[in-house]
């Protein structure tokens, strides 16, 4: 894949969409994007594989990406959703594993920052405050993580559903009159991968929440939330 350097190929340098960069200057800011390397992936391509060697930081420039672990009986679970802004990759930049211990895959076509390990350590090291936010980014990320292994171990197929809508509307949500929209990038499997319950289920339990008047499915790839409050209150 061709890469370039992030400012040729994008009108806004990616390291403005990313928080952690924000209290920096717009010299400094310009500094990191020329740094930056840029890569392009279809729908479905892997970013990086488990077991790939990599020391980057990633950051997703446009699109969106998922990022999963396989389990001992091979079966992938889905740990995280990014989206522009977002970024991944940055145990590596901590632990010195040289080798990742997820897969991130393409649910769209999608852009890619990559930034390297030396690179990060110089601007850590001349912006301290910058490893506190990325320290705060995976700190509330493994906070998620324990929230869905609890969900998949306490919680039923049902109210685990609920939780990925609402998490849904609130990171990929549109307001709009007729409700919240959610463009879907998971398939149903995906989707039941994410939640760990069958495909069924999922279309089942889609179902009882429409005729509960709580969502509208649009085909496969559109939810429309109808009242979130409904939907929040339907789990406690």
């Amino acid at each position: 894949m061709k890469k370039t350097c992030c400012q040729h190929q994008f009108v806004t340098p990616c390291t403005k969409k990313v928080p952690i960069f924000h209290s920096l200057s717009e010299e400094e800011m310009q500094k990191i994007a020329d740094m930056a390397k840029h890569e392009s992936f279809q729908k479905g391509s892997p970013v990086v594989q488990e077991g790939d060697s990599s020391q980057t930081l990633f950051i997703v420039n446009k699109g969106r990406v998922k990022v999963s672990k396989t389990t001992v009986d091979g079966k992938e679970q889905i740990l995280h959703l990014l989206t522009c802004g977002e970024f991944f990759g940055e145990l590596n930049l901590f632990n010195g594993s040289p080798s990742q211990s997820i897969s991130v895959y393409a649910l769209e076509s999608t852009e890619i920052c990559l930034l390297r390990k030396q690179d990060i350590d110089q601007v850590m090291e001349e912006n301290p405050n910058i490893a506190f936010k990325l320290l705060e980014t995976v700190t509330n990320r493994l906070a998620h993580t324990e929230n869905l292994v609890q969900n998949l171990a306490t919680k039923d197929p049902e109210v685990r559903l609920v939780h990925m809508i609402l998490e849904f509307s609130e990171k990929f949500g549109t307001e709009t009159e007729k409700g919240i929209e959610i463009d879907l990038t998971l398939s149903r499997e995906e989707i039941a991968n994410y939640i760990g319950v069958t495909r069924e289920t999922i279309s089942r339990k889609l179902s009882k929440f429409e005729d509960l008047n709580f969502i509208t499915a649009i085909g496969n790839k559109q939810l429309i939330v109808k009242d979130i409050d409904l939907l929040e209150e339907y789990v406690i």
